[in-house]
């Protein structure tokens, strides 16, 4: 598989999909993932393209993804980490933040991912990494942030009452912070240099991160758990790994390490 293969796919997305922007979707639920998170049909209707476009490159392949699981394509292969839509809450209200993740690993671990894309559902944007190769926007390179400034901290707070206090600190040493409710395009644009940092204190997923791990990777950025422990171990699948920390370089990251712990 290669990152042609998942812009085809965010191309025929966002054909699909992106044709009924800025308005609110259906906002009845119609099940439940397999992550346990509510289904809606934005995402069965995302996750349904992506699968079929999977299916079509005929290529064994191990998909795991946030609402239909575990499904081997051909017997298994390369582990595909799918998120249909990311941002699925700010879909069905009308709110125009939202995408679609994918990922590709090698084998069971986060380390292992040689692939990523992230796709703007509203706009049609585009970020993808190569491992190795670097990290782009729309074909561009991209970087993260070279100095040590908190320009512009993005956050996620699953349980506000609780995982607001524990950053409280780090987010007020930021200029500005933002929580947009779409981790994975949050990611991208500390990849792109205008997020200083990310932070989420309450375990995530590993379709939540996965793309955005390679991206601030290649873009030259630092990601870790919440802690400063390396991530490359975490295991592939639908359980919460780690709280995660993002950062644009060592420099910001260390600084955001002593603001929570110092």
């Amino acid at each position: 598989m290669k990152i042609i293969d998942l812009r085809q796919i965010g191309k025929h997305l966002f054909s699909e999909i992106g044709s009924t922007r800025l308005r609110p979707f259906v906002s009845e639920a119609i099940g439940k993932g397999a992550a346990g998170d509510k289904t809606f049909p934005i995402d069965k209707k995302a996750e349904d393209i992506i699968i079929s476009s999977l299916k079509a490159l005929g290529e064994p392949l191990s998909i795991v993804s946030e609402e239909a699981g575990i499904e081997e394509i051909k017997g298994g292969g390369k582990k595909v980490i799918i998120d249909p839509i990311d941002g699925s809450k700010n879909a069905i209200t009308g709110i125009p933040f939202y995408c679609t993740s994918i990922a590709v690993a090698d084998s069971d671990n986060i380390g292992s991912i040689s692939l990523a894309y992230v796709i703007n559902i509203l706009t049609g944007d585009e970020f993808w990494a190569e491992k190795g190769n670097g990290a782009f926007f729309n074909g561009e390179r991209i970087y993260t942030q070279k100095d040590d400034a908190f320009y512009l901290i993005a956050y996620e707070a699953q349980n506000p009452k609780n995982d607001i206090p524990k950053i409280m600190k780090l987010l007020g040493e930021a200029r500005r912070t933002r929580c947009w409710g779409a981790m994975a395009l949050d990611i991208s644009y500390v990849a792109y240099g205008s997020v200083s940092v990310f932070i989420t204190p309450s375990p995530s997923r590993s379709f939540d991160f996965a793309s955005g791990y390679l991206l601030v990777k290649e873009a030259g950025g630092v990601f870790t758990d919440i802690s400063g422990n390396s991530i490359d171990r975490v295991e592939i699948g639908l359980k919460r790994g780690a709280p995660l920390l993002a950062s644009g370089n060592i420099q910001l990251h260390e600084k955001a390490l002593r603001l929570l712990y110092g």
